[in-house]
């Protein structure tokens, strides 16, 4: 009896290390290089290079005036309102942008993006920088992009932080997250001479990269997708750590549950879709792939919690060494991924406060697998996620 239940704790245990290892070893080294002292920046210098900034947009009248103030420095910046039925093109003019409507076509911010990159190289631009419609550009994000394309860069991809970590306990726990996920991991991978990923916000590109790889994705991770592109081309996106783009964090809990059922659904399908082309590709030596398929491989990070949890509760009682050593080595290195997290804060330990709400994150998480699985299809649709400043104040809960 005692033998059986080994060999099954054994073959369970042989199940959660294949789940978690991608993601534990795609922590562990990154932790380590984000954690490395930090280079000072290399100082800027005027580019000859003509850049634009994209900003696609639907129905956001009551935000892109801000956005596009906050770009002050940019020769050129083009507001793509795509199928809006508001004011959002009127206030886009009026803050001093471009705007190219793209009305009546299918298709969600892939199809907006490739609209705008498309006028603004027509109008000469060699540099297109993407800002998202509800977000804002951080002090010196202009001049650091030119410098970096000036210097031979083909894509960059600048900080992409929270613009409201401190409106509740929500956004609190999601400025956490986009430290490790939009700062930590990019930071890690470009210290490790590796594509730092695209986020879907402050990332440029080259008209060069553009002609080469054309913007075609249009699921619900677009830049997730499109990334895969690039690298599967050679091009290798720099992470400029010294400027940054703020975006704004759904308050609610339904705004909340849209937002991240569409991206862990859309990275499903991704995952469904890339990872045979990418394995057989490491197989074909390009070894350089294999850390896109080990983030594309990754479970999101609460569920690699729950099932290293789950190895070291099985592990202990059986006395199955080898699983509960490894479970508690997983453990460990999520402990130092969310303490480097935090060290790239302004304030570490106010944002290490946040963790006192990751049970109700997990709860929630739970909640919210239906939706994901809705999202993962190949059909699934393209769904804004409802602005904050849309929001009466009895649905902002705290």
């Amino acid at each position: 009896m005692h033998s059986a239940l080994h060999l099954i704790a054994a073959a369970v245990g042989v199940l959660l290390v294949a789940a978690t290892l991608p993601l534990f070893l795609e922590l562990l080294v990154l932790s380590v290089a984000a954690a490395l002292p930090s280079r000072r920046p290399t100082p800027t210098t005027p580019s000859p290079l003509r850049l634009a900034v994209i900003i696609p947009a639907h129905n956001e009248e009551k935000l892109i005036a801000q956005c596009v103030r906050s770009l002050a420095g940019a020769a050129r910046i083009f507001v793509v309102p795509h199928n809006c039925t508001d004011a959002t093109a009127a206030q886009a003019l009026a803050a001093g942008a471009t705007v190219v409507p793209l009305d009546d076509t299918i298709g969600g911010k892939g199809t907006a993006l490739d609209f705008g990159f498309r006028h603004a190289i027509a109008a000469g631009a060699d540099i297109l920088l993407v800002i998202d419609a509800d977000s804002i550009a951080g002090p010196g994000l202009i001049p650091a992009v030119s410098a970096a394309f000036a210097s031979g860069a083909q894509a960059t991809q600048a900080r992409y932080q929270v613009a409201n970590p401190d409106a509740n306990r929500r956004t609190r726990l999601a400025a956490l997250a986009f430290l490790g996920m939009n700062v930590l991991r990019p930071l890690g991978r470009h210290r490790l001479c590796l594509s730092c990923g695209i986020f879907g916000n402050g990332f440029a590109l080259s008209a060069t990269t553009l002609a080469r790889v054309p913007y075609t994705p249009n699921s619900l991770v677009e830049d997730l997708e499109y990334h895969l592109h690039l690298i599967r081309a050679g091009i290798r996106v720099e992470f400029l750590d010294h400027a940054a783009v703020f975006g704004e964090m759904p308050e609610s809990s339904p705004a909340a549950a849209s937002q991240r059922a569409r991206w862990e659904g859309g990275r499903i399908l991704m995952r469904r879709l890339w990872t045979r082309p990418l394995a057989l590709e490491v197989l074909c030596g390009r070894l350089r792939l294999l850390e896109p398929l080990l983030d594309l491989l990754a479970f999101p990070l609460a569920t690699e919690a729950a099932l290293l949890t789950l190895a070291l509760l099985i592990g202990l009682p059986t006395h199955t060494n080898w699983l509960s050593d490894y479970a508690a080595l997983g453990i460990g290195t999520l402990i130092l991924y969310v303490l480097v997290a935090a060290s790239l804060a302004p304030s570490p330990w106010a944002t290490l406060r946040a963790l006192v709400t990751a049970p109700a994150y997990l709860a929630f998480k739970v909640m919210m697998i239906p939706r994901t699985r809705l999202a993962a299809r190949r059909d699934a649709a393209w769904v804004r996620t409802q602005r904050n400043a849309e929001l009466p104040d009895l649905n902002r809960k705290k």
